[in-house]
């Protein structure tokens, strides 16, 4: 496969889209973290943390939560290349799109079939709203096209 059919995304919109993104992502996974922490607190030495699950999970978790930020960031930035969308209005639509794509069919079976409580489906909704919904109007603000005559 060739690099030439991936469309062009000015780095600077893949950058500020990983740090929002990374950073919705960090703040829901906030517990795990809490818990991590207070392990190290009580592990005596720092060979025996790192040797722990905790350590190996929270690493994982940062891990993947970074590449996953990297490469959403890309692909909506992509889609508003692809798109032409310039207004904030047309981003927010872009961005709602890719919400009822790939988020809502999943909350709509964990408060119907899966019968979890609201309040907990509810905050997962607001954190993939933001990802979905606020990274296309905050791309769209900073700009995604590396050549903007093209």
């Amino acid at each position: 496969m060739s690099l030439q059919y991936l469309p062009s995304v000015k780095p600077s919109a893949i950058a500020l889209g990983l740090a929002f993104n990374h950073g919705i992502e960090l703040a829901i996974m906030s517990p795990l973290f809490g818990q991590t922490y207070q392990r190290a607190k009580a592990a005596n030495t720092k060979e025996e943390f790192i040797k722990s699950k905790e350590a190996a999970g929270a690493a994982a978790a940062w891990g993947t939560s970074f590449v996953g930020a990297g490469l959403q960031s890309y692909g909506v930035a992509a889609l508003i290349n692809a798109t032409g969308t310039l207004s904030y209005k047309g981003a927010a639509y872009l961005g709602g799109l890719i919400f009822a794509a790939t988020a809502a069919p999943g909350f709509l079976a964990q408060v119907f079939t899966e019968k979890r409580p609201i309040d907990t489906v509810g905050a997962s909704v607001v954190a993939k709203l933001f990802e979905t919904v606020g990274l296309s109007l905050v791309l769209t603000w900073w700009g995604t096209r590396s050549n903007p005559f093209n």
